[in-house]
Order: C-alpha cells, then sequence, then structure tokens
C-alpha cells in the first residue's frame, strides 16, 4: 500500500531532482504522467507513444479521456517537450501533434 497517492499538481523530489505530476487519464483512471520542466522531459509510460497512443481496453479505460489528456494536458506544454514512452523510441510533443495519426492536431 503506497504512503499517499499522487494528484494532479504535485510535485515529487529525489535527491536534487523535482518532477510534477499530471494526471492524465485514459489509458488508465488514474495514470500520471512524471514531468520535469527544467529538463524539458515528461515519462508518459502507456499514454503517448512515438506514433501511437495507449491501450484503452482496460477496465475503466477511456478512449475519449486519453486524447483529452494527451491534447489538453500534455501538447499544452510544448512541441519541444521530449518524452519517454512505456514502450518503444522517445519523441517530442511537436514531432506527435504533427504526424501521430490518433491525436494530430
Amino acid at each position: 500500500m503506497p504512503d499517499r497517492w499522487l494528484s494532479d499538481g504535485d510535485e515529487i523530489q529525489f535527491g536534487q531532482t523535482k518532477l510534477q505530476v499530471i494526471h492524465c487519464p485514459g489509458h488508465t483512471p488514474g495514470h500520471v504522467v512524471f514531468y520535469q520542466p527544467e529538463s524539458k522531459l515528461a515519462i508518459v509510460g502507456d499514454v503517448l507513444f512515438n506514433g501511437s497512443i495507449g491501450r484503452t481496453d482496460f477496465p475503466r479505460g477511456n478512449h475519449q479521456d486519453l486524447i483529452d489528456s494527451i491534447q489538453q494536458k500534455l501538447f499544452p506544454l510544448g512541441p519541444d517537450i521530449a518524452f519517454i514512452p512505456g514502450h518503444g523510441p522517445m519523441s517530442t510533443f511537436g514531432q506527435e501533434m504533427k504526424n501521430n495519426p490518433y491525436v494530430a492536431i
């Protein structure tokens, strides 16, 4: 059992590293992304991939929530933000905004 649950807007710190917590439901209802503005890096897990998006067929997964999380919470961080997905190669939000067939805007 965790010591506490993470919520949107929380910050976690280990050593000198601080990460912002962004709640991004869709893949699963409680999925969070970790973002470090100073390094322009997000750790997104299975929310977004290079050229694809996460699955939403898990219990309580929701396709529209996933799309909204990506377009309304991640993409506004900026096109130059690199991200580490749960699988596969890294990309940037700008690359996905232009070329990802599921979420391009």
